[in-house]
């Protein structure tokens, strides 16, 4: 392990006696969603991976090193608005050098949970290929070169979902539809992507973790859980507003980093805090199957 991935007790306990263990990123408190919503968000992924029977790693940089398992008073620190800067996997040397504060996205989560020995990672959606600019997110590139199983509900849906899902299959990273035929696009039920690969259960899923590990094969595997029917957008409206924020941000030259936290801003404002409301659904029901997943595989 590198000495610079610094595993809580808990966590380290419970990977040496194979216990199973769900990690988790903190860009989704610190620029992913507003106070007090991202410590409702805490609290809600903790205990589903709790209630499915797994420990609960929120993976985040802590003055040098990066830790793999928060604790809560840790946790509201990252929640303070501007306290943890935005850590993807390329900023972690710099971050790291400086002794920063840093809330990790999936790119830096994954790889520090692969490095801490957890097989599987849980969070809300993925980043993607965004329309037009065609800027690429990292958390595509670091999956494809970390053994991991993601859940997640698919794409954000501020991203081109064909563009990602045909960029992913270029990077060789699986994608694998639970309980579902078609890409899901985190708000919105699916996308028009066919899924080749499906699992019905977390059994099944468990069955792919351990292949990842097994096989060596260097890359992770992307599982995708659809938002339930009750719960999902309508595709005209979410497509709609993503368009106008699209619009805004490129009027006020946001781009890079800042670009997914602005989007998923003022899709909040535009959907009148719907999308707010399922993002948080979806973050606790992708935390709750990631438990389930990594307790079968254990």
């Amino acid at each position: 392990m590198n000495r610079v991935v610094v595993p809580s007790d808990e966590v380290r306990r419970a990977v040496q006696a194979g216990r199973p263990v769900v990690a988790l990123e903190t860009s989704v408190i610190a620029q992913g969603l507003p106070p007090p919503r991202n410590l409702e968000c805490i609290e809600r992924m903790t205990a589903a991976v709790r209630a499915a029977g797994a420990v609960p790693a929120w993976v985040g940089l802590v003055y040098g090193s990066v830790a793999v398992g928060l604790t809560g008073e840790e946790l509201s620190v990252f929640a303070e608005p501007g306290r943890a800067e935005k850590v993807a996997r390329r900023d972690l040397p710099v971050a790291v050098a400086a002794n920063a504060l840093g809330a990790t996205t999936v790119s830096a989560t994954i790889w520090a949970a692969a490095r801490a020995g957890v097989g599987v990672v849980a969070t809300g959606g993925i980043g993607g290929v965004h329309p037009g600019s065609g800027d690429v997110s990292a958390d595509l590139v670091e999956l494809a070169r970390t053994p991991v199983l993601l859940v997640s509900s698919g794409p954000k849906s501020i991203v081109d979902p064909v563009a990602t899902a045909e960029r992913l299959e270029e990077l060789g990273v699986a994608i694998v539809g639970y309980r579902c035929r078609r890409l899901p696009f985190f708000l919105v039920r699916e996308a028009p992507v066919e899924l080749e690969a499906q699992v019905w259960d977390p059994l099944g899923a468990a069955g792919i973790v351990r292949a990842v590990r097994d096989l060596d094969a260097g890359a992770g595997v992307l599982l995708c859980n659809p938002v339930p029917e009750d719960l999902a957008m309508d595709p005209r409206v979410v497509a709609a507003a993503t368009r106008a924020c699209a619009d805004l941000a490129e009027r006020e030259g946001v781009r890079g980093k800042a670009l997914t936290p602005y989007l998923l801003s003022c899709l909040a404002e535009r959907t009148r805090g719907r999308s707010l409301e399922v993002n948080l659904a979806l973050l606790e029901a992708n935390a709750r199957l990631a438990g389930e997943v990594a307790a079968a595989a254990a």
